[in-house]
């Protein structure tokens, strides 16, 4: 009797243990996924050491093999990608690599650069949350940091740039993201790590990203 009741906790323990690896599987791949901030490409919105959490069902998410880069479906998003949303997509070079941008451009947007103003469709975009750590202006036939365009962006297609504008390797270097790449919509920092003082920022936990 003893041996049986052993064998039924051992049973119950494995099957909690299997339900709730489960659980968390598909709340990644459907509803939410941590990513940790990198790069400084998003200062000063996101900081090198930011944790934050990724909404992938409102944008919709590619639906990949479990620990693979395979694809097998994409799951259909609550809404379509918008200008200022913070995204995380696969990097369209090497789609195993996860990039972190804001969202300037969507499908039918006309978009260039000048002296590192940027204009959508004949507008210029106030753009309160970018930062420029250089004031010296590169030409656009030598380089497209400051001036670009005009490019059109693809429908199902998006254009990228991160908040730290001299300082982000984004469309304007290496084109369009498609909406099949994007991951999810960044939400909130649920931690954050400063390694140079080798302490926690309490003041950005819980700060929600935008």
């Amino acid at each position: 009797m003893t041996q049986r009741k052993k064998k039924s906790s051992i049973r119950e323990t494995i099957e909690a243990v299997v339900i709730a690896f489960v659980i968390a599987l598909v709340i990644r791949t459907f509803i939410i996924q941590a990513f940790k901030i990198p790069s400084g490409s998003m200062i000063p919105t996101l900081l090198v050491g930011d944790h934050i959490l990724v909404n992938k069902f409102l944008l919709g998410t590619p639906v990949d093999i479990p620990f693979t880069d395979f694809n097998l479906f994409r799951m259909p998003g609550i809404r379509k990608p918008q200008r200022g949303d913070i995204v995380v997509f696969k990097y369209p070079e090497d789609p195993k690599r996860d990039f972190i941008k804001r969202v300037v451009g969507i499908g039918g947007d006309v978009i260039y650069g000048k002296d590192k103003e940027i204009f959508v469709n004949g507008r210029k975009l106030s753009e309160p949350y970018i930062q420029h750590v250089d004031s010296s202006i590169k030409p656009g036939e030598m380089d497209r940091r400051d001036n670009f365009g005009p490019v059109v962006v693809p429908k199902g297609s998006i254009f990228v740039m991160g908040d730290n504008r001299d300082q982000s390797y984004d469309s304007r270097f290496w084109g369009f993201v498609d909406d099949s790449l994007i991951k999810g919509k960044a939400l909130i920092i649920y931690w954050s790590w400063d390694s140079d003082k080798t302490w926690v920022r309490f003041g950005r936990i819980g700060h929600l990203v935008k």
